[in-house]
């Protein structure tokens, strides 16, 4: 059974529609904060693996249009960073870029820690550990392949298994670990923030308190813009022997595209990007989540819950004992705490995934979509490749 083309949004809004519901019906679904598209992701993907599994019918996702959605997310990323408020984000994102390398360090030790304790060869532990989960899927099939190559056995398969099971528990717990922050220490949004005098006032920064159909073209036109031309300077880019992953290309587009604008008097409508970018990730998400082949998962099943469940303290500890403490330890702070579990877990969708569920049950955090999506997009893969490379030079790698 393939499922391409428009049907595949059908049943991404449907999987939406269905956690919605569920997230409603259950009640610790909705207290712990769990983003609608992991609960009805997971829902999709345990019915696809009960046809496999029952009736030997294989479901196949094609996810062209996920990866668009990918794209049009990280170009709102773009289009909503002004100059000014990256400038007011600068001491913040090199405390928090910081705290991501020790991050990296500790899950490479403790995925190598692991493997050595178990009789197993450390690479299992590197990609159990910033290889799959701070790189994600990505980063798992690229260094999976090395390894591969390299004689590990069933490196790439074991490295895109713990990317996905990652992925769920990132979803599943940065909405806890930030609710449980605000709850204990009883945080609020700063005034500022829930006025957002520059980036939260709408007739401040747009001239305007609605969406109009003009504001909806301008902002589609821009996400195509960013897209297209983002290939276009990857052409460039690798033509000069420099390759970078079109998601950041195309966000370094719209950070151009909505600079100008300001400059020329000819603002992008804010509340519209809010929208596209809202309605961009939660697609993104739900087609991943609920086109999991949890089947060929199955075998390593419980080495990878293992390993899963350690990275889960250590981004946890990370998290609540380091991020939430040197961002000052207020809404803000819960807020970057909560995303960073998914940076550490999943991928930056995640991590955005998660502080929108928190910020729209508690009020909003400028500071925290300025940051952590910076750090996701911009420094935590190009620490995690120096980081993985250091890891590979250590003596234990040299006999496999």
């Amino acid at each position: 059974m393939s499922i391409d083309n428009l049907n595949i949004i059908i049943v991404a809004v449907l999987v939406l529609a269905l956690g919605r519901l569920v997230n409603r019906k259950v009640a610790f679904l909705d207290r712990y904060n769990i983003p609608y598209a992991v609960t009805g992701g997971i829902l999709c993907s345990l019915v696809v693996l009960l046809l496999a599994a029952v009736w030997s019918i294989k479901v196949h996702f094609d996810l062209q249009l996920r990866d668009l959605f990918l794209l049009f997310f990280f170009s709102t990323i773009g289009l909503g960073a002004k100059l000014n408020t990256l400038a007011q984000g600068g001491k913040m994102l090199f405390i928090l870029t910081l705290v991501a390398l020790m991050l990296l360090v500790a899950q490479n030790a403790a995925g190598i820690g692991i493997a050595l304790l178990t009789g197993n060869s450390p690479g299992y532990g590197l990609l159990a550990g910033s290889v799959s989960f701070a790189g994600g899927h990505g980063t798992a099939i690229a260094w999976g392949q090395v390894a591969s190559e390299a004689g590990l056995k069933g490196a790439a398969e074991f490295g895109i298994a713990c990317a996905t099971f990652g992925l769920i528990a990132g979803g599943l717990v940065g909405g806890p670990v930030g609710g449980w922050l605000i709850s204990k220490y009883d945080l609020r949004p700063a005034p500022a923030s829930a006025a957002g005098t520059d980036a939260g006032d709408t007739t401040s920064v747009t001239g305007c308190r609605e969406v109009h159909i003009d504001d909806v073209l301008g902002t589609l036109l821009a996400l195509s813009v960013c897209v297209t031309a983002g290939e276009w300077v990857n052409e460039f880019l690798a033509g000069k022997g420099l390759s970078l992953p079109g998601f950041l290309t195309a966000m370094m587009v719209g950070i151009v595209i909505t600079n100008v604008a300001d400059t020329v008097k000819k603002p992008l409508n804010r509340i519209a990007i809010e929208r596209a970018g809202e309605l961009s990730l939660q697609l993104f998400l739900a087609m991943s989540l609920m086109s999991m082949d949890l089947m060929s998962l199955m075998d390593s099943m419980g080495k990878i819950l293992f390993m899963v469940t350690a990275q889960v303290i250590v981004v946890v500890a990370v998290a609540v004992f380091v991020v939430f403490r040197v961002t000052g330890r207020n809404y803000d702070s819960a807020i970057m705490a909560s995303g960073f579990c998914g940076l550490g877990l999943g991928a930056t969708p995640v991590a955005i995934a998660n502080m929108t569920a928190l910020t729209t049950k508690f009020g909003p955090s400028i500071q925290a979509f300025l940051v952590i999506p910076l750090i996701g997009a911009f420094f935590i893969d190009l620490l995690n490749a120096v980081v993985i490379k250091f890891f590979i030079a250590l003596p234990f790698f040299s006999g496999g």
